[in-house]
C-alpha cells in the first residue's frame, strides 16, 4: 500500500535559517524529556518497528519509504530515505524529536543542521536491539511497555537454546540477498551481525566466523574449500518461483564437492522482516533453525504475534 503524501509547502530560505539558528535544542534528550514528544519521525523500518511495539503509534507523524511494517506505518507520511531524505516535508511536520540509527551520518547531518531535537539507537547486533529498546522505553516514558517486549523476546530466544542444547551445529553459508546464483558475485553475513548471532543460536556454525568485514563478498574458491553443510539465501527478493529456484540449483550443481550440494540442503528464505533488526529477529531465528534443524518442534513461536502478545 502506498504512503500518503504530503504537498510539499513553500519554506522560505529565512524560515530554514531561523530553524538551523538553534531554536529547537539541537542536543540529544536528557535521560527523560521533560515534555514527552508528541510528534516523532522515524528514520528506519527497525526504529519504527520498535516504537509500534512500545506502543507510541499515536505519537509518530512520519517514518521512511522502507518502513513497511506494521500496515498502519503505510498510511504515515514518508520523508524519504536515509540516503536523500526530504527537509522540506520534515520541516513542513513540525516534529518535537527525531529518532535515527547511529550508522546513518548524513540523516543525523541533515537533521542536525536543521536544530531539531534527536535521539539516536544502535541495532547491529541483539545486545543493541536490547537495549535501545530499553533506552527508548526510559527516555519516552513506557518502561512497562519495554520490559514485556524485551521479557518476551529473550523467552522465545531461551526457549530456542534449550530446544537446541545437545545438538550438532552444522556448518552454514549465509548469503545476502539474491546473491546466491553462482555466476554471480557473493556476498554473505560475517561476524558482528544480528543475522550472524541468529545463525549461531539456531544451531549454525557461520563458515565467515573468522571474517575481518561484516559482509564480506566471496570467491568460489573460498566456498568450495570451507564446503559449507548447508547454504541460505536469505532477503526479502528471495521469495522466487520454482523455476528460478531450479535455476540457482542447478548452477550450484555445477560444484559438487560442496557439502551443501551433495546433500541438496540449498535453501532460499524470504520475509520482509529478514534483514531488519528489530523486534521480529525471533521470527528470523525461527525460519534459520527450521532450516539447519528441520525435525525441530516450531509450534511455539508460528503462534507469536508480537504487536498484540506485547501490549497490556
Amino acid at each position: 500500500m502506498k504512503k500518503i503524501l504530503i504537498k510539499r509547502l513553500y519554506i522560505p530560505i529565512y524560515c530554514l535559517l531561523f530553524l538551523a539558528s538553534g531554536f529547537f535544542s539541537s542536543l540529544e534528550a536528557s535521560s527523560l524529556f521533560e515534555q514527552q514528544p508528541k510528534r516523532i519521525i522515524s528514520t528506519s523500518p527497525s526504529i519504527t518497528e520498535i516504537l509500534f511495539e512500545l506502543g507510541l503509534q499515536d505519537r509518530i507523524v512520519a517514518v521512511t519509504d522502507f518502513c513497511t511494517y506494521p500496515e498502519e506505518a503505510c498510511h504515515l507520511p514518508s520523508v524519504g530515505g536515509v540516503l536523500n531524505p526530504d527537509i522540506e516535508t520534515i520541516v513542513s511536520l513540525t516534529p518535537d524529536l527525531i529518532i535515527h540509527q547511529s550508522d546513518s551520518a548524513k540523516m543525523e547531518k541533515n537533521i542536525k543542521s536543521l536544530g531539531i531535537p534527536t535521539l539516536s539507537i544502535k541495532v547491529r547486533t541483539i545486545s543493541d536491539i536490547f537495549e535501545s529498546i530499553n533506552r527508548l522505553g526510559k527516555k519516552l516514558n513506557c518502561q512497562e511497555n519495554a520490559k514485556k517486549l524485551l521479557l518476551l523476546l529473550e523467552g522465545k530466544i531461551n526457549s530456542y537454546k534449550q530446544r537446541l542444547s545437545g545438538r550438532s551445529p552444522k556448518k552454514v553459508l549465509l548469503l545476502l540477498g539474491d546473491s546466491s546464483d553462482p555466476a554471480r558475485d557473493l556476498y554473505a553475513v560475517g561476524p558482528g551481525t544480528f543475522l550472524n548471532e541468529l545463525l549461531v543460536l539456531s544451531g549454525g556454525i557461520n563458515i565467515l566466523k573468522n571474517s575481518k568485514a561484516q559482509y564480506p563478498k566471496l570467491s568460489k574458491e573460498f566456498i568450495i574449500e570451507q564446503s559449507p553443510e548447508i547454504i541460505i539465501e536469505a532477503g526479502p527478493n528471495s521469495n522466487l518461483p520454482q523455476k528460478e529456484i531450479d535455476y540457482r540449483v542447478e548452477q550450484w550443481n555445477r560444484f559438487p564437492t560442496i557439502q551443501a550440494v551433495k546433500d541438496k540442503r540449498i535453501h532460499f528464505i524470504s520475509a520482509d522482516y529478514i534483514l531488519i533488526p528489530g523486534p521480529r529477529l525471533v521470527k528470523i531465528l525461527e525460519k534459520f533453525a527450521k532450516v539447519i534443524h528441520p525435525d525441530l518442534s516450531h509450534s511455539e513461536t508460528e503462534k507469536t504475534s508480537f504487536l498484540e502478545t506485547a501490549k497490556p
